[in-house]
């Protein structure tokens, strides 16, 4: 009997077992059509058996065995099969979400002719494009090339560069050797906003190589055509961000994580898992260097290379700029402020404003102010169907959920009292850049964040404005922190950061230092000196005091210490159950039931905490709670959620409850 063993994009553990008389393992890795229920699905073979453990006569044969492009690599199947296990996700659901759209509805693209790659090109071909004249190497950059290039198996390095330091160019003289050496280079960014810039430096760079770009904005049939060209070896470099890390490569020598310390690394809804964390895992499966880069490294990552897990590779100085720029501290205790801005900041802008040079305001909040509020009665401006209130937006005039995109327009008066004098409460950049505008009026300012570069065409033409010198202030949120260089750019001034100093989130100080630092390090990254001011109500505080002497490794440690005492990854390893449903006490319920179950199947290792509601209880008309675990041995807790996720599906609910486990959860 020849049976197949198939994937299905299901929210199930478990494989299904098809007839197939013509089939045999050459067929593992196939895509294939099978019948399923009333419809007929996409799925990936992942086994052949002769014998099955369900009865014969209940099994149904396949519809068609889907041949017309190559069948998914071992390597490929051992990855989502290692992200299944490892995140506690069904295998088939793991695997639908790394295929493309296109190929996971059973389709495939017309085929284009691409563009020349290194390894289609003939030599006078190589000799005739054009010489390119390469940056000059500053000692550390040099040094950290060499070792990553004469790694000639499985490494990890961690390089620490301040921000301007030249990590990219560290990176295209890795993949340089990489491709010199017939292989291919797979590179992820955090973010979509960050790929079209890296991607004009890599194809400046590598001009005849043929280079795949895969990120969730790229057409369906344009992304299917470059999986499939990666598949086949002819891509030889994949640019992306986290979802890139399942591309198939058969000639993989080369990974590099950029920023890796963002949390856009980690996928926070349908299958949960780490980019970078995969990545690692993939590059030693490959047995090749893989390089994570950072002016802040996660704690995660810094503690591995403190304890030699990684190779530590450190790039203390500024590549172009002679000096990293001056940090101060504004203390706003006792100053009044106008709209937001203290005296010194406004004179910081003055100052540039006369020499002609760009300024850049941080404000990590988008929208006019924050809520709308009523002084009379004391009514705000709440969501109707999340733990959350409207935001203030002024310049649609509108109120708007920044979680589940509710929005309403401005009232007129107070919804309970009638009152017409409604106030808007705090600010967010729509706020600033009107105070800027009113304060500076011969200046051009500009506001960059979600809500003015909501499409890729707008935020590309934000930053072709900004790098021709028509704009004198910027007001920006995180989108502009990191991986842009603005020569005349010379002053960032931070606003309302405080709050993160003292949140319930242990991860938000760490969050903090890194947004500033790398928002601060977008300033003097030329021949101008660069300056930073932050506001504060607390200047002598340790994380501002840290950089102010641009001294990552003392506040890093200080916090490991921290997180060492309070048994805080990455001293301890995490999972969170997360149950949501119409009702507080049917989640509760439910994680009270898991937990019931968790107990029979903990060992000493494992903790187990009480089913809680969460920070933002209420999403989406959704009242939502999670349960946290807790061990000081991954492969203890690995062994639990293994048993207890299975448990779990047998556990009733109401049909309107929805749960997930979340492994090493960043979100609480």
């Amino acid at each position: 009997m020849s049976i197949v063993r198939v994937a299905l994009d299901l929210p199930l553990p478990r494989l299904f077992d098809y007839l197939a008389p013509e089939a045999s393992t050459r067929d593992i890795g196939y895509r294939v059509s099978v019948p399923f229920g009333r419809n007929l699905r996409i799925g990936v073979i992942v086994d052949w058996i002769a014998n099955s453990e369900q009865p014969i006569d209940k099994l149904k044969p396949v519809t068609a065995i889907l041949r017309d492009i190559p069948p998914l690599p071992t390597n490929w199947l051992t990855l989502c099969e290692f992200c299944a296990r490892y995140y506690q996700a069904p295998l088939g659901e793991v695997m639908a979400f790394a295929l493309p759209p296109m190929l996971r509805r059973g389709k495939i693209p017309r085929l284009k002719k691409i563009k020349l790659s290194v390894a289609s090109t003939t030599p006078q071909e190589s000799e005739s494009a054009p010489t390119l004249l390469l940056p000059s190497l500053l000692a550390a950059q040099q040094a950290a090339v060499e070792q990553i290039v004469s790694a000639t198996a499985f490494q990890a390095f961690l390089l620490h560069g301040v921000t301007g330091s030249g990590k990219t160019e560290v990176y295209l003289r890795a993949i340089e050797a990489t491709l010199a050496q017939g292989g291919q280079a797979l590179m992820l960014v955090p973010e979509i906003a960050l790929t079209p810039q890296l991607e004009g430096r890599v194809r400046a760079r590598f001009p005849h190589t043929h280079l795949v770009v895969a990120n969730s904005s790229v057409a369906d049939a344009t992304r299917a055509r470059g999986f499939l060209d990666a598949l086949a070896g002819d891509a030889r470099i994949v640019l992306g961000t986290r979802l890139a890390i399942f591309t198939p490569l058969p000639r993989l020598r080369l990974i590099i994580v950029d920023e890796e310390h963002d949390a856009s690394f980690k996928q926070q809804d349908g299958v949960r898992y780490s980019a970078r964390d995969l990545a690692i895992w993939r590059a030693h499966q490959q047995n090749c260097p893989i390089v994570l880069g950072s002016a802040t490294p996660s704690l995660e990552s810094f503690h591995h290379a403190l304890a030699g897990r990684y190779r530590m590779l450190t790039l203390p100085l500024r590549a172009v700029a002679e000096a990293p720029p001056i940090v101060r501290t504004i203390d706003t205790r006792r100053e009044k402020l106008q709209e937001g801005l203290s005296a010194a900041l406004i004179d910081a802008l003055e100052l540039r404003l006369e020499r002609g040079e760009q300024s850049l305001v941080f404000l990590n909040r988008r929208g006019y102010a924050p809520v709308l509020a009523c002084p009379a009665c004391g009514w705000i401006s709440r969501c109707q169907h999340c733990a959350a209130n409207l935001v203030v937006h002024l310049a649609d005039k509108h109120l708007r959920c920044h979680h589940c995109g509710f929005e309403t327009a401005i009232p007129h008066a107070c919804p309970d009292c009638g009152n017409v004098d409604l106030q808007p409460f705090g600010r967010g950049t729509q706020r600033l850049e009107a105070a800027l505008i009113e304060r500076f009026p011969q200046a051009r300012v500009l506001r960059v964040d979600r809500d003015s570069a909501n499409s890729a065409k707008k935020w590309q033409a934000l930053l072709a404005s900004i790098h021709a010198g028509e704009v004198d202030i910027l007001i920006g949120t995180q989108m502009l922190a990191k991986g842009h260089d603005f020569p005349k750019l010379t002053l960032v001034g931070a606003v309302s950061a405080d709050a993160a100093l003292f949140a319930a989130d242990f991860r938000a100080p760490e969050r903090l230092f890194a947004q500033l630092m790398q928002v601060g390090g977008r300033s003097g990254r030329a021949d101008l000196p660069g300056e930073v001011l932050i506001q504060t109500e607390y200047p002598t505080h340790p994380l501002y005091q840290a950089l102010i002497d641009h001294d990552y490794s003392r506040f890093a440690q200080s916090q490991l210490d921290d997180r060492k005492t309070a048994g805080f990854p990455p001293f301890a390893f995490q999972a969170m159950l997360r149950a949501e449903s119409p009702a507080m006490g049917e989640s509760v319920g439910f994680l009270a039931q898991a937990r019931g179950v968790a107990q029979s199947l903990a060992d000493s290792h494992i903790t187990l905490y009480d089913p809680v509601p969460m920070r933002l209880h209420r999403l989406m008309a959704l009242e939502r709670a999670q349960l946290l675990v807790e061990s000081d041995n991954r492969p203890a807790l690995q062994h639990f959620l293994a048993q207890w996720h299975t448990a779990l599906y047998a556990l009733k609910h109401p049909r309107t409850l929805r749960w997930h486990v979340d492994v090493d959860p960043l979100e609480f």
